[in-house]
């Protein structure tokens, strides 16, 4: 919402006004003047009008869970755990996920109540890379790599994935980094080389690493300027 807007909301003092006061600086957004009609505020903005505030800022959360395998990328459910089940805060009402793992999938969740923040992390123009970690039940072949470089055709869908990167660590073992999220992909894409996946965990979405310290099942706060 622009900064305009939101003042002429206040006291229904109008946009002639909500600019006035504007331009005599006496509008602050987290403590700084703002002089710009169309500044961008939203609802974790604090704005003020000389000491009266406008606005009180929400509070933000931005979230990271190491979820176990068994455990629902969900808010709710009548029958199984969610994730939303391992967050003890006052304000987990308020939490959506940034993206989903599969009930049997482990690994990095992120959670949020900023839209803004999980749109840009999930949006597929911007291919922000997620990085798993594979085992499976047979030997991976030596031309996996390159047969997940080139892409899989999916008739359902009607489409070809993006290029992965596979890294071989074993024999049943190995690094996949996606830059999209298709329903089953990881399996469907080993399941096309005669293999098959028996554990998946999530390691990474984008610079933001699960760390070695964060047992299943906790979470802990991202950093604010995230």
């Amino acid at each position: 919402m622009k900064l305009e807007r939101l003042l002429a909301k206040f006291q229904l003092m109008g946009r002639t006004r909500a600019r006035q006061v504007i331009l005599d600086r006496r509008v602050a957004v987290e403590g700084n003047p703002i002089t710009r009609f169309d500044q961008e505020v939203d609802r974790f903005s604090c704005v003020t009008l000389d000491d009266t505030i406008v606005q009180a800022s929400a509070r933000r959360l931005c979230l990271m869970l190491n979820k176990p395998v068994g455990v629902l990328s969900a808010t709710t459910d009548a029958t199984h755990r969610t994730v939303i089940d391992l967050i003890d805060d006052p304000d987990k009402a308020t939490l959506h996920l940034v993206g989903r793992l599969d009930r049997n999938t482990s690994g990095l969740v992120l959670l949020t109540n900023d839209g803004r923040w999980s749109k840009a992390l999930m949006h597929p123009t911007l291919k922000v890379p997620k990085v798993y970690h594979v085992t499976t039940r047979d030997p991976i072949a030596p031309e996996a790599p390159d047969r997940f470089a080139r892409g899989f055709y999916f008739e359902t869908e009607d489409l070809t994935t993006q290029p992965a990167a596979l890294e071989i660590l074993t024999s049943h073992t190995a690094r996949l980094t996606l830059h999209e999220g298709r329903y089953h992909q990881i399996k469907r894409m080993f399941y096309r080389l005669g293999n098959r996946v028996t554990a998946l965990h999530r390691e990474s979405i984008g610079d933001i690493h699960l760390p070695a310290d964060l047992a299943p099942g906790h979470w802990r706060a991202l950093p604010p300027q995230i």
